[in-house]
């Protein structure tokens, strides 16, 4: 037996080297396993343009194989965004961009005075965006696909003439009839619009103060609407746990809030029943992807909101595609200017039935015109920053 096992070893033997042989009189640029391993050791980050047209900053991150990945910075003051980003690219300059969450925590942690900021985070998420386009076209696949692969054929959106979003303007601390029957008319308009079967939706914007959005949501049937949005300013949980205690009309927000961290208290206090992260603005793929899993745990599910240019909505359509709970996701065909001049075109479209088809380019499948981008740059570029008032002059959230 001895015999038979040293003459099984030595056969073993003589084939692992034949194989060996084998794979060596294959050519290195003929093997798919050798050139995919050394394209991903060897790809290295090595520079980043911030161009920026109003009233975004898009960012082109390019690489040492020809594979560029784009981010879309918004939400914040162009003006400061824009230099942040360059700043922040020293961080991220000559690293391979498919350590993706390693890159998040890097430029996240970097200073412990500003973690966590508004302008920070939504830089943060232009960056993120761009090194998984890069990933996804390193590996030719939609970023869908690197997330888990899709748990949905499409994805319903709004506006559409399936679903709408009524709008608030500020009022008051408690309100008079007038002002809140002419709120009420123009849901009712909107539901009349969509039909029985369709979505309406009620933005209070945190522009209507608790006492009246009280009122108000008293004057409504709790199937009359599929969420109010924004019901409080952020920061307040007490505001929240308030206003759910009082209104039986599904409670959604989310779209200020920043991170898995400032999401977790609507979850543990259960006073909203959807969250509406922005890619654009909570730190990109990575952190929506999480804030996703954690609402999950909670059975909350996500109604994305998405003020971007077809970047941006590509990134979070990207997200939409890969997670379980998903209600609606918000979407505007022309985005009030955020796509000047139809500089990113996406390959996706929406159905007669209002669901947007998944991407199916590699990356964040989006087609970038390079030159209409640098026309659109060379214009004017001017940021005023917004504000509203109330009939008595104050100053009114919004």
């Amino acid at each position: 037996m001895d015999t038979t096992r040293r003459q099984m070893l030595t056969g073993l033997g003589a084939a692992a080297a034949g194989h060996a042989l084998l794979n060596d009189a294959v050519a290195a640029d003929k093997s798919p396993s050798s050139q995919v391993g050394d394209l991903c050791t060897t790809l290295k980050i090595t520079k980043m343009k911030a161009t920026w047209v109003n009233p975004n900053v898009f960012l082109r991150i390019e690489t040492n194989h020809g594979i560029v990945g784009w981010g879309d910075l918004k939400g914040v003051d162009p003006r400061v965004s824009k230099p942040l980003a360059e700043s922040l690219f020293e961080l991220i300059d000559g690293e391979n961009p498919t350590r993706i969450e390693y890159l998040w925590q890097k430029i996240f942690r970097a200073h412990r005075n500003m973690r966590g900021g508004a302008l920070m985070m939504h830089t943060l998420a232009a960056i993120d965006m761009a090194l998984w386009d890069i990933t996804g076209k390193l590996w030719g696949v939609p970023v869908y696909r690197l997330l888990g692969g899709p748990v949905r054929d499409r994805i319903r959106v709004y506006h559409t003439p399936q679903a709408r979003k009524v709008p608030a303007s500020p009022v008051n601390h408690a309100e008079t009839p007038a002002t809140l029957e002419k709120i009420v008319a123009n849901i009712a308009a909107a539901r009349k619009l969509v039909g029985p079967s369709g979505a309406v939706m009620f933005d209070a914007h945190s522009a209507i103060p608790p006492a009246a959005l009280i009122q108000l949501a008293s004057m409504l049937k709790p199937y009359d609407l599929l969420f109010i949005e924004e019901p409080a300013v952020p920061g307040n949980i007490e505001v929240f746990k308030r206003l759910k205690e009082q209104i039986n009309i599904p409670l959604a927000a989310g779209e200020r809030d920043r991170g898995i961290y400032e999401m977790l208290p609507y979850l543990l206090h259960r006073c909203l029943d959807v969250l509406q992260p922005d890619c654009c603005h909570t730190g990109g793929i990575t952190s929506m992807k999480k804030i996703a899993t954690l609402a999950e745990a909670f059975h909350v599910p996500l109604a994305p909101h998405c003020t971007a240019s077809n970047l941006g909505i590509s990134a979070s359509i990207q997200v939409a595609a890969s997670i379980p709970f998903l209600l609606i996701h918000e979407f505007y065909p022309d985005n009030k200017g955020f796509n000047p001049g139809s500089i990113m075109r996406i390959d996706w479209k929406v159905d007669a039935e209002g669901y947007a088809s998944l991407p199916t380019g590699p990356g964040l499948g989006i087609d970038v015109d390079e030159t209409a981008l640098e026309t659109e740059s060379k214009k004017p570029q001017t940021y005023k920053w917004p504000g509203q008032k109330l009939k008595d002059g104050s100053i009114a959230d919004y």
